[in-house]
């Protein structure tokens, strides 16, 4: 179970370094309320800006969802609703979680929303890409036949590595042929260690292989924990 005030995290993605920054919190209570987090100011470092319609640091509330962040959303009217609904689980249109669900990604920008794991949920079913694929593999970014054959439903192993650079609690992602492929994004890693120090059981499978996608984000995985 989740704890009482759901919410979720807003990951801007520097365009040039590909690194994600835990830019914003949205919450949903008894209203919804926004305000910037983490790693905001090492964001602006890299060129990111506040949003023009948040444009102090303080909390933000409204009783409906934000229109910045309600515009990245699909219109409830059309035609063509329902099947998005199913596309994502859903039985009818909540804007929050279709949020969720969708990460409210557009082409035109390098903003997402993501599920956070919370320290009381008993079982974890989350979805991601790979990160660092195009440093880490051996088709450097530059040749994806290179790229190690993965199929769909394919087994990854999780290997904690502690003398990491620029994290330490960086997780990398292998093949069952200790292939290295690259890393679970960073916003996920400590509680999945914690899950990990706890000897929990684990399953991590290929879902997706796009040879033709962003050599950053080509390889999309499913973690279950634990393991069923």
């Amino acid at each position: 179970m989740k704890q009482q005030n759901s919410y979720l995290l807003l990951i801007w993605k520097d365009p040039e370094t590909r690194r994600n920054f835990v830019v914003g919190k949205l919450t949903k209570s008894d209203k919804y309320t926004f305000e910037y987090c983490n790693e905001f100011l090492k964001a602006e470092a890299y060129g990111w800006a506040k949003f023009d319609a948040f444009p102090d640091e303080k909390v933000y509330k409204s009783d409906t969802l934000f229109p910045v962040f309600s515009s990245r959303l699909p219109d409830k009217k059309r035609r063509d609703i329902n099947n998005i609904l199913n596309k994502y689980g859903l039985a009818s249109f909540d804007e929050f979680e279709l949020l969720r669900k969708s990460e409210a990604r557009l082409p035109i920008d390098t903003y997402s929303f993501i599920d956070p794991i919370f320290s009381d949920e008993e079982i974890i079913e989350r979805e991601f890409f790979v990160m660092g694929i195009r440093h880490h593999a051996a088709c450097e970014g530059k040749d994806c036949k290179l790229l190690p054959p993965l199929e769909k439903g394919e087994e990854l192993v999780l290997e904690r590595e502690p003398d990491n650079e620029y994290d330490t609690n960086a997780i990398r992602v292998l093949t069952r042929k200790n292939e290295f492929l690259g890393y679970v994004p960073r916003y996920y890693n400590v509680s999945i260690l914690e899950r990990l120090d706890r000897h929990t059981t684990y399953a991590c499978k290929v879902v997706d292989v796009n040879r033709e996608q962003d050599c950053s984000e080509c390889v999309k995985v499913r973690l279950e924990m634990p393991r069923k």
